[in-house]
């Protein structure tokens, strides 16, 4: 996350909401903002929330990552169901909601203190419900609330205590379980029926969650976490949005906003990651910052319900990546994958992607961070909100960059803007072919060429042999960071300077060692392990790594890959948590709130992603399947043909709802494998055997890999056409 600080404090428009709404703003859900411990019922009624008797009283509020929030369990996208466990006066509670659409909620709360229940939002109460102060009754009563009557029931006794006008506090007899129903006066069912209820929802929610073991551990279920807990509902807007970070965005959880606000590139990272829980979710992600877009095309770096918009500046253009990425891993095949998501986003991305040289030329016609002048808002126009459109608010790349007010740029061209840039030109016209329109890829296919062109022969410093930033003077700057491995992501260098920079930079005094990329090299002045002068970020290490497997470079990418993961899972473990950002150097504790780095940040889940890429890929010319040399499994991903699973033990299987797709020997590879109805393709290096099942999932055909490739297409009736290959 970045940007927490100035914008300009205007009234945002509400944008036109348009299309499906996932998940819609109905039902029982988390998603009130300033609660991880309660449900609310949308679009309106009642709120719960539970917490424990303390000395001094209920405890209800807090629950943040920083102050009891102990830990997220399972969290389905639509609310069905939802674990969650916190600590407060010495007590612990532990929450199983089953919730979702529809008025009925079921609930099971266990304490080893004395549980305590609010009701509120209501509008009055009916008999039987007890008066305060009455003790050891049955806990079970009538509200009104949305101008309906609702049964709150109980399993256990309870007694009532004051509370505020609009709610019902009950305290129950402890410590133990108490379970609850909620529902319509006149719905059927009662409190009997919980238990059932949340192990039928629990079940149900096991059979199509994403899972992950072995090697993986639980990157899966972190990821997953990191989303769906931070799914909040917006009443202004009366919509669902998954901001990176509910505690980030909520003034009374400690945040720096009112009860929302989006991020541009946070958004569409988050998208990225939930791709890998549901489509539909990850499209509704995507589209929620697209209609904040200026009319010259310029996506904000944030907009939110107290601070608005920042007309000035922008943030890193990934959106087309992240989006053609999320297309390409919805399916074995065009026909299966999300068109609906090119077609929804294309406009307003290809509208932004022209926005940047329009607005943001800088030194020697290059692409440089800037921020334009606002009309009331002094601190417009200033190198401060240049470097936050960087998205890399405090880096030290920026530490003697200037503010050219006739450019409205910083005085330094910057390698990983220009090269985002020209892999957003890429990404798009990709998508630009898949809807069908050739002249729009042509134009951009042709600007990208120029521009690699012209940022690979003014960017590449001899001297250092790599891509530096460059100076409005004409010299290199000597800072490096991550953002200059962009380069390969843009495909700038020829292959043999991608290796010898890329192995340059991972030297561990540099960028490599066992917790790699720092957002600034080591070696650098300005290195201090704190924020964006040298933590590890998820999104940072996420396009490093996307440019060494652009170039193949498996042998630097793999051990970083790995090493993240390592760092992923530990935090996960022992915390909880999913990071804003991963310390550099052993030791440092990042749960303190002055430490900058957000507990459950979304955008960290990237790092589990990258490691779900070693076992299966999805790219431009079909999935790579690869064993990643220890046992691992990856279950449930979501494809338009179904759910996919990829299994590494003695051999690599991939499965798709349960039927075997290929099996790989160990050593085997297979890149550019499609599968539709006519035929499975695909091309496989190394050495042992591979059987690929036909598409009419006849008896698998075998392939012998004796080293070098063999391309392979398999028709219906296993009729095999096998030869030797081109490499991946």
């Amino acid at each position: 996350m970045s940007d927490s600080g100035a914008g300009q404090r205007r009234a945002t428009a509400t944008p036109a909401w348009t299309g499906r709404r996932t998940p819609a703003p109905s039902g029982w859900n988390t998603w009130d903002v300033r609660t991880h411990t309660g449900m609310s019922r949308l679009p309106s009624g009642p709120r719960v929330r539970f917490g424990v008797l303390g000395p001094e009283g209920p405890v209800l509020d807090g629950f943040t990552w920083r102050d009891g929030l102990e830990r997220l369990g399972p969290h389905t996208v639509d609310g069905t169901y939802a674990e969650v466990t916190v600590r407060a006066a010495g007590h612990r509670l532990r929450l199983e909601f089953a919730g979702g659409p529809g008025d009925v909620l079921h609930v099971r709360a266990e304490s080893g203190g004395q549980v305590v229940l609010a009701v509120e939002g209501l509008t009055g109460h009916d008999e039987p419900t007890d008066r305060p102060g009455t003790a050891d009754r049955a806990a079970a009563g009538i509200v009104r609330a949305d101008e309906r009557r609702w049964t709150v029931a109980a399993s256990a006794p309870a007694r009532r205590i004051e509370g505020a006008a609009d709610a019902l506090v009950l305290v129950f007899r402890g410590p133990g379980t108490v379970e609850l129903r909620i529902a319509p006066a006149d719905a059927p069912g009662t409190v009997h029926r919980t238990a059932g209820v949340l192990a039928a929802h629990r079940a149900a929610a096991d059979r199509t969650r994403l899972r992950s073991g072995g090697w993986l551990g639980a990157a899966a279920d972190a990821l997953t976490r990191a989303v769906t807990w931070n799914t909040i509902h917006t009443p202004d807007l009366d919509r669902v949005l998954t901001p990176t970070s509910r505690d980030f965005v909520c003034a009374e959880r400690k945040g720096f906003y009112g009860t929302w606000a989006l991020h541009a590139w946070d958004t569409f990272f988050t998208g990225l990651v939930a791709s890998a829980v549901d489509r539909d979710y990850a499209r509704g992600i995507f589209e929620q910052i697209l209609p904040y877009a200026d009319v010259t095309g310029m996506i904000p770096n944030r907009v939110s319900d107290d601070r608005g918009r920042t007309d000035d500046r922008s943030q890193p253009p990934v959106g087309a990546l992240t989006v053609y990425q999320a297309h390409l891993a919805g399916g074995l095949s065009p026909e299966t994958r999300d068109t609906a998501l090119l077609a929804r986003t294309f406009p307003a991305l290809l509208a932004w992607h022209d926005w940047w040289p329009r607005a943001r030329r800088g030194p020697h016609g290059l692409l440089a961070w800037g921020s334009d002048p606002v009309a009331g808002d002094p601190a417009s126009a200033t190198l401060d909100r240049a470097r936050r459109e960087s998205g890399l608010d405090d880096s030290p790349m920026y530490d003697e960059a200037r503010y050219d007010p006739a450019t409205h740029t910083m005085d330094l061209a910057d390698v990983g803007l220009n090269a985002l840039h020209i892999a957003d030109a890429e990404a798009l016209a990709d998508i630009a072919g898949i809807l069908r329109e050739p002249a729009t890829a042509d134009r951009l296919r042709a600007e990208a060429a120029t521009a690699r062109a012209i940022a690979d022969r003014l960017l590449w410093d001899d001297a250092r042999g790599g891509y530096r930033n460059l100076t409005a003077a004409g010299t290199h700057d000597p800072h490096v960071s991550p953002t200059m491995l962009y380069a390969l992501l843009g495909g700038l260098p020829d292959a043999r300077r991608a290796a010898a920079m890329a192995t340059d930079l991972l030297r561990p005094e540099v960028l490599g060692g066992e917790r790699p990329l720092p957002s600034v090299a080591r070696d650098d002045p300005g290195f201090a392990a704190t924020y964006w002068r040298g933590r590890i970020w998820a999104p940072m290490a996420y396009l490093a790594v996307r440019g060494l497997r652009r170039y193949g470079l498996t042998g630097l990418s793999r051990p970083v890959v790995r090493d993240l993961l390592r760092l992923f899972l530990e935090e996960w473990r022992v915390h909880g948590h999913v990071r804003e950002n991963y310390p550099a150097v052993g030791g440092e504790n990042l749960t303190g709130f002055e430490k900058r780095s957000d507990g459950l940040m979304a955008w960290g889940g990237l790092l589990a992603y990258l490691a779900f890429g070693e076992l299966a890929d999805a790219r431009p010319d079909g999935w790579r399947f690869a064993h990643p040399g220890e046992p691992a499994e990856l279950r449930n991903l979501p494809l338009g043909e179904g759910r996919l699973d990829v299994r590494a033990d003695r051999r690599l299987t991939v499965h798709l709802d349960g039927r075997v797709l290929l099996d790989l020997a160990p050593d085997v590879v297979v890149h550019g494998y499609r599968r539709t109805g006519e035929q499975v393709t695909g091309t496989a290096e190394g050495t042992g055997d591979l059987l690929v099942t036909p598409p009419d999932g006849g008896p698998p055909v075998p392939v012998d890999v004796r080293g070098g490739h063999r391309s392979f297409a398999i028709g219906p009736d296993g009729a095999a056409d096998v030869r030797e290959g081109s490499g991946s």
